[in-house]
């Protein structure tokens, strides 16, 4: 299976090492509007074959699949073309920057009849799919409430870079520069790990987002500092469960950390994931309950989704989650926007 990737920034690197640890699966091309970056990029990884346009790249059009790696208010754009193509693709999250354009994708990638993935990378924490399992068995009655959290403080610590100095980070933090801030970047995560978990979408959303001020004139060279930094959401789903979810990148003493609580009328779960590091614990069963005890439980190992996208374009069997998926995440997190545009 041939693979491209268009977008050579920093988070490229993540899709190059999972396919290239795959059997029967080549990189064949890298994609960037950055004739330097893509130069480097494919000297780095052994990439053959490099294109500054997607109208290139498609010109040549010796590869199957895609990974969309672009900043998020380039997907619409990016991918509308490949799909016209018949060429599979796995975008990165969220799908795109509105409900419409999402919708646009979702309707692309159908009529096309190519496999079609959203990078909602922590629906492989072993942790959540197992506790998603236990909750269709009915192992803790039906949910009545939740609480979750995805917990980052790159705003505080350089871990992973000075934001300050680097573009890598400085983009999220600028809506010019097609960032949903916080909300669009990872609280996208944390609206599928509630409701993937707890097996039921969103009805309803009432959000608070919140921008600080972060530097001078809230502006860096030419991004203005204007994307939420934390956003805290009251959260309504389909089955009648209620909850809260917050994030934030001002969490100090959290690198990358997800947490989801469930409340069942029969019995809890405890999805972590923190330190990089899946764990999961329930209280399950009658005299559990009634002791309030907690005790770990075992989570088997899963696929990862670029795993799952090869398999599912060799087998063209359709694979989870879906730009389906996406635009109904896509549309929870617009309707945060406008509730927090109306508080």
């Amino acid at each position: 299976m041939r693979i491209a990737i268009l977008g050579t920034g920093e988070m490229a690197r993540g899709h190059v090492d999972a396919y290239q640890a795959m059997d029967g699966v080549e990189i064949v091309a890298g994609i960037d509007t950055n004739p330097d970056r893509l130069a480097a990029f494919n000297e780095t990884h052994g990439i053959p074959n490099g294109f500054t346009s997607i109208d290139e790249a498609l010109a040549w059009g010796e590869f199957d699949a895609v990974s969309n790696v672009t900043p998020d208010g380039a997907h619409m754009a990016t991918t509308l073309p490949l799909l016209a193509a018949s060429k599979h693709v796995l975008c990165e999250k969220p799908l795109a920057t509105s409900e419409a354009d999402a919708e646009r994708m979702k309707e692309a990638a159908s009529k096309a009849g190519v496999i079609n993935m959203v990078n909602l990378s922590y629906r492989e924490v072993p942790a959540l799919v197992e506790a998603a399992r236990l909750v269709r068995e009915g192992q803790i009655g039906e949910v009545r409430h939740f609480e979750a959290s995805y917990l980052q403080s790159w705003l505080t610590q350089s871990t992973w870079g000075d934001w300050r100095t680097d573009d890598t980070w400085l983009w999220r933090l600028s809506s010019a520069h097609g960032s949903l801030g916080v909300l669009g970047d990872v609280g996208v995560h944390i609206l599928d790990f509630v409701t993937f978990g707890i097996g039921s979408d969103a009805r309803d959303v009432s959000a608070n987002l919140t921008t600080f001020h972060k530097a001078d004139g809230d502006k860096i060279g030419d991004y203005v500092l204007d994307a939420n930094d934390s956003a805290t959401m009251q959260l309504a789903l389909k089955n009648g469960a209620t909850g809260v979810v917050h994030t934030t990148r001002f969490a100090s003493g959290h690198y990358n950390d997800l947490k989801l609580r469930i409340y069942g009328t029969k019995g809890g779960l405890d999805v972590r994931f923190e330190n990089f590091e899946s764990a999961l614990y329930g209280c399950l069963g009658e005299e559990a309950l009634q002791k309030a005890e907690w005790s770990a439980l075992s989570a088997p190992q899963v696929a990862s989704n670029y795993q799952r996208f090869v398999e599912a374009c060799r087998a063209k069997a359709p694979a989870q989650p879906d730009f389906e998926r996406g635009a109904k995440l896509q549309a929870v997190l617009d309707r945060a926007v406008e509730s927090d545009a109306q508080s």
